[in-house]
């Protein structure tokens, strides 16, 4: 017995009399005896064996949880869920995830592409830890919070050789002529800019199509003379390659998406939300007018 709890205590690192107090400690409280105790012999009973058993299987998954935490706290591990309307998603869906593999490489990314609604539900369901969404089209909810994120320019594209490029000067209400093909539009947008086209009444400008799939419409634009209504910085590439021009029409109003980083009201995101959050917050920073971006 002293051989044993001599080795037991200088691996517990407490004194022989307080292993032996916790022991029967142990023992009370399981309501049946852990080690037979024979003069300098002690020996685990069945019942023992199947209690040490047990708790080296609960140490061990201890430990697991510690290191595990270590490495979720440390963004080595765990998941990333988030959603993305189709202009943020065209800017920022690329860069964030490329970033996110390259330093994040063990973590999990789910993302998802659609309109406000769907993705408003999925984040109350919890099943997004955020998405980006234009701000305008998040009406007044009491469940969630939206941080603004930037200010993006939007303007018409055609293909190259689109017959508005003929024209010497383009007026707002050329463009109906061809048919306007945009995503999901908030209604004060429309509104304003069925007043440049000359619409009467507070008419909102008739949309040929509206589809949340940025690429679907780029495609459209490139095959038809439909005018597409688009993010300025979700073009640029295309603008470069020749696939799209953007059409110079005087009399247009400005136009702008006002895109937000949305999340539940009250629940705090992980460690590797937070860096998405936090990427994207950065990116936007770099896209505003003198940062050289």
């Amino acid at each position: 017995m002293a051989g044993y709890c001599v080795r037991a205590t200088l691996r517990a690192h407490i004194s022989q009399s307080a292993l032996s107090r916790s022991i029967q400690a142990a023992e009370r409280e399981f309501g049946f005896a852990l080690f037979d105790r024979n003069g300098s012999s002690v020996t685990p009973t069945t019942a023992g064996r199947f209690i040490i058993e047990r708790a080296h299987k609960l140490l061990f998954d201890s430990h697991c949880l510690m290191r595990d935490a270590d490495l979720y706290r440390e963004r080595r591990i765990g998941e990333l869920a988030f959603g993305t309307g189709p202009y943020s998603g065209a800017v920022f869906l690329r860069t964030l995830l490329t970033t996110l593999r390259q330093h994040f490489p063990q973590v999990q990314a789910r993302a998802v592409m659609g309109g406000t609604e769907p993705l408003l539900a999925e984040l109350k369901a919890e099943e997004l830890d955020f998405f980006l969404g234009d701000m305008r089209t998040i009406r007044s909810d009491a469940d969630v919070v939206v941080t603004p994120l930037v200010q993006m320019e939007a303007a018409f594209f055609v293909r190259p050789g689109h017959p508005l490029l003929g024209e010497a000067v383009i007026t707002p209400a050329m463009l109906l002529t061809h048919g306007i093909a945009s995503v999901r539009t908030p209604h004060d947008v429309k509104v304003a800019l069925g007043k440049a086209m000359v619409l009467q009444n507070d008419t909102p400008v008739p949309q040929v199509i509206e589809l949340d799939d940025l690429g679907a419409l780029k495609d459209i634009a490139m095959q038809t003379d439909t005018v597409i209504g688009c993010a300025v910085a979700a073009t640029h590439d295309d603008v470069a390659a020749r696939r799209l021009v953007r059409l110079n029409v005087p009399a247009m109003p400005p136009i702008h998406a006002m895109i937000g980083i949305v999340v539940l009201r009250g629940r705090t995101l992980s460690p590797m939300a937070q860096w998405a959050c936090d990427h994207l917050q950065q990116r936007a920073r770099h896209m505003l007018p003198g940062s050289g971006a």
